[in-house]
């Protein structure tokens, strides 16, 4: 029966795909260096606050677990269902960053109340906040591709959404991620075929906005002179950059060994977070640092070779989802690493999977997650695709009179499969 070996040659289904190995292993190797280093670089540090010489690096541990949990249960969620929810996405970013400011939910620290407590626990907004706006943009960018790429409409309404989003962690204030969302989000649009003389436009509208909101406040100002030249206050502004750079230096080539540091020890701040990768620099040297830039280059990489086959294939939402997290944690690394080495000015941003934290270090892992079922599900249809190819023949002599269900699907599987929908980034006109 023609219906039996169509079933028995189609059951494209039941066709498993596999996970990228990359990305896998490159996040991977990135937490585990992160474990090690937090180790290193945190002891000193819980000492000196009288909390015992482990608690930061247990803390990281159990939040890293955690991650994983979620990065799976993320890897084995069908995108379509994602894709479902995403329109929720968006109301879940304003509802997160408005409960900052509820008394007895929201929590400040240094000034700054970007934090929700939980009681056990505290959770930085801004880090659930980038994976959803990724994954709502994603979404929108497929619904209204066409608007997007012709009419300045189309760009402003998501902009527009990610400005509203800047303006609430500028009042936190949060100015680092408020710039690292924008980027992302600017970045994302361009890479779903935007004009770019809309995208320069509305550049130049929200330039003006970002330079006050640099400069209204004083510590912000100092932060920029001091990066400018540290070396004129050393023990003052220029002090954390100053003492960067001296971790570093004393590094050479290859290090003076894991756990040798002497920054660590009460002279760099932030040792274990956002200067760790100066301790990096300082244990294991020039050769550790290009280690932990090679393994976001690979991992960045992947994404957006992930996200571009995604969309050649026509599945633009598992591509504009890979774009999206590409651009986050390549981005986010560019800053902290810029930072560490004295070219960009001093931000609160982590090295992702790498600087202790924790719900940075849940919400990285959930990212890493989403970019696996992206592989996950390009390698199914792939797989598929070749199945489907490889039964042409029977396709082609079967009789157009035999209206079996098997039949049936098994042609429109391939027709389908074999649609092409080409990549366009940002138009010149």
């Amino acid at each position: 029966m023609i219906g039996s070996r169509f079933s028995q040659a189609f059951r494209l289904d039941e066709i498993e795909g596999r996970y990228d190995r990359l990305v896998f292993g490159s996040a991977a190797a990135l937490a585990a260096l992160g474990v090690v280093m937090v180790a290193s670089s945190s002891m000193a540090v819980a000492e000196g606050l009288d909390v015992g010489a482990l608690h930061f690096l247990t803390r990281h541990v159990v939040f890293l677990a955690a991650g994983v949990v979620l990065g799976i249960v993320v890897a084995r969620t069908e995108l379509r269902t994602v894709e479902q929810f995403s329109r929720m996405a968006l109301l879940v970013c304003f509802v997160l960053l408005l409960a900052v400011f509820i008394p007895g939910l929201g929590k400040t620290v240094n000034g700054a109340r970007r934090w929700l407590n939980f009681g056990i626990s505290s959770f930085q907004a801004v880090e659930a906040v980038k994976l959803l706006l990724i994954v709502w943009l994603a979404s929108y960018m497929v619904r209204y591709r066409e608007q997007l790429q012709t009419r300045w409409w189309g760009l402003f309404k998501p902009m527009g959404m990610a400005g509203g989003i800047v303006l609430l962690l500028l009042v936190q204030p949060d100015f680092g991620s408020a710039a690292l969302l924008c980027a992302i989000a600017g970045g994302m649009v361009w890479l779903g075929g935007v004009r770019i003389r809309y995208l320069f436009a509305l550049g130049m509208l929200a330039m003006p906005m970002l330079a006050w909101a640099a400069l209204s406040e004083s510590y912000r100002i100092k932060r920029l002179t001091s990066f400018m030249d540290p070396w004129a206050d050393p023990f003052a502004d220029g002090f954390q950059l100053t003492q960067a750079l001296i971790a570093i230096g004393r590094g050479e080539w290859f290090g003076v060994g894991l756990g040798g540091s002497i920054q660590k020890l009460f002279y760099l701040p932030e040792a274990h977070t956002d200067f760790i990768l100066a301790v990096i620099g300082e244990e294991l040297g020039f050769a550790g640092i290009v280690l932990v830039v090679a393994l976001f280059v690979a991992l960045a990489g992947r994404a957006l070779w992930l996200g571009l086959r995604a969309v050649e294939m026509g599945r633009a939402f598992s591509g504009y989802c890979a774009f999206g997290v590409g651009l986050w944690l390549s981005l986010q690394a560019l800053v902290s690493i810029g930072v560490n080495l004295g070219m960009l000015p001093t931000k609160g941003l982590t090295l992702p999977l790498v600087s202790s934290g924790g719900s940075s270090v849940l919400m990285t892992c959930a990212a890493v997650g989403l970019l696996l079922r992206v592989s996950y599900e390009l390698d199914r249809a792939s797989r598929q695709v070749a199945r489907a190819r490889g039964d042409e023949y029977a396709i082609a002599t079967a009789s157009p009179n035999d209206d079996t269900a098997d039949a049936t699907d098994a042609i429109a599987a391939t027709a389908r499969r074999r649609r092409r929908v080409e990549p366009t980034l940002g138009e010149a006109a």
